[in-house]
């Protein structure tokens, strides 16, 4: 059974995912608060990634870093600390775990991590500035790591448009703006954190063996297609 380590697990679509996974692999959670659900499977670590060290692991086949940040404003208002500190939640993040668990993912069984972007990285959107610039250097992140790690480890981003999470609950408050966002989308629709979790299980298959240094739009169209 292959072990994957999900880094902030607890809530959104992290939570999708380690539901996902645990009918077939053992799952180590790290983040801040426990999940809600318990099983044999599953192994959960408190920590806070910006500040605490990080738990010792012994192997791991797969790593999935679900932390991100929502932080819209118009650039009068961000200050350098905003950016600072989405910059730090996006991409420093992901490089600490990363870093600390490179060892024992390359010893794995066919191993794969797989971070997240945003659609905003490619279309440009009011007041999206740092979020953007942090989730763009996710997405250079993952095109640098996926040619120095190959042959022996996979890497590759998702990038979703709004998903049905917590920490999109601002942009979907209400049944007006749930239209509005609804309407955007060529698809007419927006993600659940089942869609996407579900695109981050086969990215940490066999399946997608082939697969590195790719980020796959997953933008019900917004990003795709001008209808």
């Amino acid at each position: 059974m292959r072990t994957i380590i999900v880094v902030g697990g607890s809530k959104g679509i992290g939570k999708a995912l380690v539901e996902k996974l645990l009918a077939n692999c053992n799952v180590i959670n790290i983040s801040r608060s426990k999940p809600e659900i318990s099983h044999s499977n599953l192994t959960h670590h408190q920590s806070d990634i910006t500040k605490d060290e990080l738990p010792e692991i012994d192997t791991a086949d797969g790593l999935v870093y679900c932390p991100g940040s929502i932080n819209l404003k118009p650039i009068g208002r961000l200050s350098i600390d905003d950016f600072k500190n989405d910059f730090e939640i996006n991409v420093l993040g992901a490089v600490k775990v990363i870093q600390k668990y490179l060892t024992i993912l390359k010893k794995g069984s066919k191993p794969s991590i797989v971070l997240f972007s945003t659609v905003a990285s490619k279309l440009g959107m009011p007041y999206h500035a740092s979020v953007a610039v942090s989730k763009s250097g996710v997405e250079g992140l993952v095109k640098s790591l996926g040619a120095e790690l190959a042959p022996t480890l996979r890497i590759n981003a998702i990038a979703p448009t709004v998903t049905n999470t917590d920490l999109a609950s601002k942009l979907l408050r209400n049944d007006k703006m749930i239209e509005n966002i609804t309407e955007r989308h060529p698809l007419k629709k927006f993600l659940s954190p089942e869609e996407v979790a579900g695109m981050a299980e086969f990215l940490l298959s066999e399946n997608a063996s082939s697969i590195s240094g790719q980020v796959y739009q997953m933008d019900c169209g917004i990003v795709s297609f001008k209808i």
